[in-house]
């Protein structure tokens, strides 16, 4: 298919550049000239070009938890939000600890999926934190990073061996950082309004001192940390100082943790509720800063669906976790770029260029002559409501259903082909 956008603004923070142009797509790439007439021509005046989003941090539930999300399902709803690459966390049933079970999900994505596709493997069998995975098989099979996301690797003598084991085919380690001793039963942060709430809490510390610990072992031991879902002042400060003393350790933050604070649990809705937990507003102002300064490299989305019935019941007995692909663009145009957090080209960059970067992905996040054509179409003024109905994924385990935003993704092109058009 051969593919022109025209008279669209480009903003490439691969290439530091924003200008007002064409973009040509043939045989799946970013070419200078088509060899021949367009098959479709997109007008693009007024809109937004940039790289397609890359989604580091999702949860597509298949195999095993069909009921809340599949592949299908999952990956229709990323390209409704302009993401164009997922990466898919190892918590499903049975987890990815394993070659066969990588391209079961490998080849699903190719039959049904509409966006890329790229599984992340267990750091340990079973997810069980006893013994290392076979790291290199499940590299050979397709991963792109290792993880115990949902479940952190609470031995460090193994979280030491996957950070030394995983040099050697340079993929990142990421930790779900959070100390279950010190989470134990909780069910939101822990401060003022969980005692108002008599709710029991998760303190900061649950998170910062695992952070703590894996940036230390990765002094140690020279791997590459990725620290999943940074939500505490404490864990921003860990990441910059770390980053000031060249440990190659870098970070993510997900929407969520920069738009609300745990006041509004106070309705004790448990669209609200997700590990971590939502903080305070002082932890809020730190991940803007993070991100600001450069010390949190990604914006991801931990999209966590689950059915009506995971989530109505008492909010202590509540599953954590909501989605995030379809609001993802939005809150970040709305949260950081309309305030002023962020330029347009720095918050792009934190979804495409650097997990491209990070995550060894070859010719994406870029719009450079010669990359793979994934490529989000942003409406800047295209004012919506996101509502229940309107949501393409499975699950509806949303805390913004009701919001009004103002920017979309209005194309989403994925290698040359369009896979979700406004």
């Amino acid at each position: 298919m051969r593919l022109q956008i025209k008279n669209v603004k480009i903003v490439d923070p691969s290439q530091n550049k924003e200008y007002t142009g064409d973009i040509f797509i043939e045989n799946g790439k970013i070419v200078s000239q088509l060899s021949g007439a367009a098959d479709e021509i997109y007008d693009g005046e007024g809109k937004i070009a940039v790289p397609g989003l890359i989604d580091v941090h999702s949860h597509l539930r298949e195999p095993g938890q069909e009921g809340k999300e599949t592949i299908k399902t999952g990956t229709r709803s990323a390209a409704k939000g302009g993401i164009t690459t997922v990466f898919c966390m190892p918590n499903t049933k049975p987890v990815i600890d394993n070659a066969p079970t990588v391209e079961f999900i490998l080849l699903k994505a190719q039959k049904e999926g509409a966006v890329n596709v790229f599984p992340v493997g267990c750091i340990t069998k079973g997810s069980q934190g006893e013994e290392l995975s076979e790291i290199g098989v499940l590299k050979n099979a397709g991963i792109v990073a290792i993880t115990d996301d949902g479940l952190p690797v609470s031995n460090s003598q193994i979280m030491r061996r996957a950070l030394e084991y995983t040099k050697m085919f340079k993929i990142p380690v990421i930790s779900h950082a959070e100390d279950k001793e010190l989470s134990k039963n909780g069910a939101m942060n822990e401060g003022k309004c969980s005692m108002v709430l008599g709710l029991r809490g998760i303190p900061r510390q649950a998170e910062d001192v695992i952070v703590a610990r894996d940036i230390m072992l990765a002094e140690l031991t020279g791997g590459y940390l990725h620290i999943a879902h940074v939500s505490t002042a404490g864990s921003v400060e860990l990441v910059r100082q770390a980053k000031k003393k060249g440990i190659n350790v870098t970070a993510e933050t997900c929407p969520h943790y920069f738009t609300l604070t745990d006041q509004v649990v106070k309705v004790y809705d448990s669209n609200t509720k997700m590990n971590p937990p939502l903080r305070e507003q002082k932890d809020v102002d730190a991940i803007k800063q993070g991100l600001a300064d450069g010390t949190i490299d990604c914006i991801a989305t931990d999209h966590a669906p689950h059915t009506e019935e995971d989530k109505r019941k008492e909010f202590d007995l509540a599953a954590f976790g909501i989605i995030g692909f379809e609001t993802m663009l939005s809150l970040v145009l709305n949260e950081l770029v309309d305030k002023n957090v962020l330029t347009l080209s720095e918050a792009v960059s934190k979804m495409t260029v650097n997990p491209a970067k990070i995550f060894n992905l070859e010719n994406r996040g870029s719009l450079k002559e010669g990359s793979i054509a994934d490529i989000t179409i942003i409406d800047p003024k295209h004012n919506y409501e996101f509502t229940k109905e309107s949501i393409v994924s499975k699950s509806k385990n949303s805390p913004f259903i009701g919001r009004n935003f103002t920017g979309k993704a209005v194309l989403t092109v994925v290698g040359g082909k369009i896979a979700y058009r406004l």
